[in-house]
């Protein structure tokens, strides 16, 4: 009841923004854990034709935020957000009609470039439309988000006992819907130029340093929360012999986030500057790593899945409200997408690193490496964004009554 209270102090715009990530994390979660399977079992690909075809995938939306984050500035974030639902739209569509594999690899780009318009898009738009309440926006965007995120997963085996085929149609089905919603209910707003080229702006914010250590910073705090879908699983499955373990850490993270992450963005806003609860939250995220390391079984396992839902909570929203306070509110859009092309490169490297401490781990007798190597990028990251603040290189929340002018 707390969420949908707070969700109505929003406008409209942010209201439908909220939901729509619900449903686009459902339809992504609903198809893509699943689609390699499909392909190896139902199309009878190699295994390195079904790597060509999800890292095409990962390739263009991890690759092209850039592009996403620009479009948004420039010809506005509403229909930058329409564009990538209707993308993905098609994308899911062909990956429900076409078995070849040049229609595989164009249903791959269309999915990844519609992520990478929408989603620096989404938080520009989110960002600008919430003034004063970014904080609360974005905690409210990171229960929906979490939220569909365990539903996706669900409805897409549900589905599955019908067909591949029928997953990827509802999957595509949910971003029409999106795609409609957005057009009828999202008001366009008036573009303000940036005052230069594209190639302009890119230079002005990778030349922001401050800007670009942050993202380097937050490394820590992508590479953790990817192992929700890589070693925590894991280490699940291995402490409790039961393949559906994994679901239960997903089901009591997301019941934890609807009951506390709202109240932990309102209590901490009020109480001091917020990269000091983005460090702390990075602190917390790696320490969340630590009692598997220490003790084997399934209630470490779930101790740490929780204190990395809790790490997250503190301090995700406050990173999002960050981001655009380094520049210019008409280059909103290209901080986020180049934020995301920062962190996400990085933040692939460190999944290689854990996923070689993994193996490494396995095969030498010492479960306890990964688990290790994951709280040192935490505390790293947490280390990193605190020694940003001291020295007086993360901007200062903004006026309250500037902000609500803006409104």
């Amino acid at each position: 009841m707390r969420t949908w209270h707070e969700m109505r102090r929003f406008p409209l715009a942010v209201r439908l923004l909220l939901v729509n990530q619900l449903g686009v994390n459902t339809g992504f979660y609903l198809l893509i854990p699943y689609l390699a399977t499909h392909l190896t079992e139902n199309l009878g690909l190699s295994a390195a034709v079904v790597g060509i075809v999800l890292g095409v995938r990962n390739l263009s939306q991890q690759g092209l935020f850039i592009i996403g984050g620009s479009a948004s500035d420039r010809l506005g974030a509403r229909g930058v957000i329409i564009a990538g639902c209707a993308l993905r739209t098609l994308g899911f569509a062909l990956f429900a009609l076409g078995d070849g594999l040049t229609v595989l690899l164009a249903a791959s780009v269309l999915s990844g470039l519609a992520g990478a318009l929408f989603n620096p898009a989404v938080r520009a738009y989110l960002a600008q439309e919430a003034g004063e309440g970014k904080a609360e926006a974005f905690a409210l965007f990171n229960v929906f988000a979490t939220t569909g995120a365990l539903i996706g997963p669900l409805l897409g085996s549900a589905l599955l006992l019908v067909d591949f085929r029928t997953s990827a149609l509802t999957a595509a089905g949910i971003f029409a819907v999106l795609t409609v919603a957005q057009a009828l209910v999202l008001p366009a707003r008036k573009v303000e130029p940036s005052g230069g080229g594209v190639l302009g702006d890119w230079r002005e914010v990778l030349g922001n340093r401050a800007f670009v250590a942050f993202a380097l910073a937050m490394v820590g705090m992508f590479t953790l929360e990817n192992q929700l879908y890589l070693l925590l699983p894991d280490g699940a499955r291995k402490a409790t012999g039961w393949d559906g373990a994994a679901g239960i850490v997903f089901l009591v993270g997301t019941v934890a986030n609807l009951a506390l992450q709202l109240r932990i963005t309102k209590r901490l806003k009020s109480q001091g500057n917020r990269a000091r609860w983005i460090a702390i939250g990075l602190a917390v995220m790696g320490l969340a790593f630590l009692p598997p390391a220490l003790t084997a079984g399934a209630v470490p396992v779930l101790a740490g899945a929780l204190l990395l839902y809790l790490g997250i909570m503190i301090a995700q929203p406050f990173v999002m409200e960050l981001i655009p306070r380094f520049g210019r509110p008409e280059l909103t859009g290209t901080y986020f997408g180049i934020f995301y092309v920062v962190s996400g490169v990085a933040a692939a490297l460190g999944n290689t690193a854990v996923g070689w401490a993994m193996d490494t781990g396995e095969s030498g007798g010492h479960s306890w490496l990964p688990w290790v190597c994951c709280a040192l990028f935490g505390l790293a990251s947490a280390g990193a964004v605190a020694w940003l603040y001291r020295r007086g290189a993360l901007p200062e929340p903004a006026d309250p009554v500037r902000e609500r002018s803006t409104v």
